[in-house]
């Protein structure tokens, strides 16, 4: 019968065989993964073998850093259908989805105006929504699609809101009637003008528009402007809803709730807004602007209803602005 310590150094041995498989075993994978072959009688000894496996983690570190930041820094990929118009081609056209040619003299199929997708009518159905507007069909700012406008130039949020809020915080934060008081009203059609001539490079620092009312008004003539609002026409039936409940715990997550019904671009764009207004209302001391007061001029500029009855829209037009100050007054924990 073998004794207990010939059973303890078998599985001593046993042990340090195992390990030595496993540490094999990340040789062969860790020379894998630095194209090497190091198999067979010529692999190194361990002198060079623990210098390669701390370079080998040390490479794979770094690479998962750099791509990681390399996700971070890009813009969010924004999903966009296709805005597809029937379209008569000169010569002829194949269909880019299925590759076969369109036939006819007239309207021999659909083309995108955001970024010029040329298919057949009956494809256009079965086209992922991945439109990817080019700049040279977007011929303005003002007016154009939310999406469409942050997909053309590949940034997170419209650039006339970006610009306005970062101009107002700059200079007018502590501005009496901020938002309430309007700017001259061909000033702010001057604004809207060169924003659809010159986009990103259009001035709207004090020495172009002193008057700080203007930008607001150029601002909110923006979220006005919209084909589609921020608080889009699918979300807000659930919006004032919401806005109707009594409980405060569910009045909460039920916000969140409709929040997460909007699509990426407007929702991004609303968290932005509210964490400005919120601002502003920090300075309520000065600019005598509170979240009442800005959910009264902001909610029927955010929140439009879509096609209903002419009874139920006036009734909505109570909880428009209660949907804006709940978004101001909670932004912290909402977004």
């Amino acid at each position: 019968m073998p004794s207990r310590e010939s059973y303890e150094v078998r599985k001593g041995e046993k042990s340090l065989v195992h390990k030595a498989k496993q540490e094999a075993n990340q040789q062969d994978i860790l020379a894998a993964a630095l194209g090497m072959r190091i198999s067979g009688p010529q692999k190194p000894p361990a002198t060079i073998w623990q210098p390669l496996k701390l370079f080998a983690y040390s490479q794979l570190t770094s690479l998962v850093r750099k791509a990681a930041l390399k996700d971070n820094s890009l813009p969010p990929k924004y999903e966009k259908v296709h805005n597809f118009k029937v379209h008569t081609f000169r010569g002829p056209h194949w269909c880019e989805y299925c590759a076969n040619f369109m036939w006819g003299l007239t309207a021999q199929g659909v083309k995108c105006a955001d970024c010029g997708l040329n298919v057949h009518k009956q494809c256009s159905t079965m086209v992922p929504c991945n439109c990817v507007p080019d700049l040279k069909h977007i011929k303005k700012v003002y007016s154009c699609e939310l999406t469409t406008l942050v997909k053309a130039h590949n940034t997170k949020r419209p650039m006339v809101v970006d610009m306005c809020i970062q101009e107002i915080e700059s200079r007018g934060l502590k501005s009496e009637g901020l938002y309430r008081i309007s700017g001259f009203s061909d000033s702010v059609e001057d604004v809207k003008s060169t924003f659809d001539r010159d986009g990103e490079k259009t001035d709207i620092s004090a020495n172009a528009y002193e008057d700080i009312n203007i930008i607001t008004g150029a601002l909110k003539l923006y979220l006005r402007d919209l084909p589609i609002p921020v608080i889009s026409y699918d979300a807000y039936p659930r919006f004032i809803e919401t806005a109707k409940l009594e409980d405060p715990e569910k009045r909460l997550k039920a916000f969140r709730e409709a929040l997460e019904l909007l699509p990426a671009a407007h929702s991004e764009t609303l968290r932005y807004l509210m964490a400005h207004l919120k601002r502003v209302t920090l300075n309520e001391k000065d600019n005598l602007m509170n979240a009442e007061n800005l959910g009264i001029i902001f909610g029927p500029t955010l929140l439009r209803a879509p096609n209903l009855d002419a009874m139920t829209a006036l009734n909505d037009i109570r909880y428009q602005p209660q949907v804006v100050e709940f978004l101001i007054k909670n932004e912290d924990i909402l977004f």
